[in-house]
């Protein structure tokens, strides 16, 4: 039975509902006036920080309201949807316990299954992508590269920048949104997690993998490489969209030579539980890797950058004194 925690919570009551239904949901809604409305329900009306619909009596203040009183999501699941994580597989003190909740007979009404996969509009350029991933200093090149691959990509709407993870056909299967300015964070609704980002090995004959919550992890870890902070890695990098293991699963399965997983989770008590699950995995070793600084590969770079900058600053006033 699955699990929540009080932190994974909060995190997830902080996505705003009118900010979930325009990035996910954008061609259910229409404008009119101040608020926005459900086309097939006019009644459904939507505003930042609340939802009502009239007809039937229903309203809510949170996306959480939204998802289990009209989509029929248990607590639980709405919870890992909003923050892309999965759910704890065992009930703990302390935790909160998943609890079902009867999907509501007005769903069929309204949507007659979980939505349809369909990734955001692109942006006519990829320009606040780029600067904001620079600003958390991840390689010009390399961010580059991922637009050119087409594995990431700027929204037209509020200019949130799009990870994409494709099958084996390279048909975009899974894309996880962020906003650039603001916390908003989440998978794009209808995405399958058995197709995660990934960066393919500059050693295509690799039998390592390593594996990250998110992209800019991945990313993180490229450039900390790249830049000669930490040693070489030739192997795959993967993201898994949070600690679930599907992605990995998916992986190892169309990549047979795969024998060996480095773990580099986050530095936290998810990452610990994420890399058990991992050696117990059949058919590959695996080993934890952790950033020298702060919680995660990301933090690490930041961190690494800075120190180099004020070392660089105080070499500078050192040469002018002499």
């Amino acid at each position: 039975m699955g699990w929540v925690t009080q932190e994974q919570i909060e995190r997830a009551r902080q996505v705003d509902v009118l900010d979930y239904v325009l990035r996910h949901e954008p061609d259910k809604v229409k404008r009119v006036g101040s608020v926005y409305r459900m086309k097939d329900h006019p009644s459904f009306e939507i505003r930042s920080g609340r939802w009502r619909w009239y007809s039937q009596g229903m309203f809510g203040k949170t996306v959480l309201d939204y998802l289990t009183d009209v989509h029929g999501y248990s607590f639980v699941d709405a919870v890992c949807h909003l923050i892309g994580e999965w759910p704890h597989e065992k009930a703990q003190v302390g935790k909160l316990p998943i609890k079902t909740k009867q999907t509501p007979k007005i769903e069929a009404t309204l949507t007659p299954e979980r939505h349809p996969f369909s990734i955001p509009r692109h942006n006519k350029d990829n320009n606040r992508v780029i600067a904001y991933m620079q600003s958390r200093g991840i390689d010009r090149g390399l961010i580059l590269d991922c637009i050119e691959r087409g594995d990431l990509y700027e929204s037209a709407y509020k200019h949130d920048y799009v990870f994409k993870g494709k099958d084996e056909n390279g048909r975009t299967r899974f894309a996880t949104v962020r906003s650039t300015t603001t916390q908003f964070k989440g998978d794009v609704a209808g995405s399958d997690k058995q197709y995660s980002f990934l960066i393919s090995a500059s050693d295509m004959d690799s039998a390592t993998v390593a594996v990250f919550e998110s992209p800019i992890d991945s990313l993180s870890h490229q450039s900390l490489c790249l830049h000669g902070y930490i040693p070489r890695f030739d192997g795959w990098r993967l993201s898994l969209g949070g600690t679930s293991t599907l992605g990995l699963m998916q992986f190892l399965g169309r990549n047979p030579q795969v024998s060996h997983c480095l773990v580099c989770a986050d530095a936290d008590e998810a990452g610990d539980l994420l890399a058990g699950k991992i050696a117990e995995i059949d058919g590959i070793s695996s080993e934890r890797s952790f950033p020298s600084h702060g919680k995660d590969w990301n933090e690490m770079l930041q961190i690494t950058q800075k120190t180099e900058r004020a070392q660089n600053r105080a070499h500078t006033r050192l040469k002018c004194t002499l």
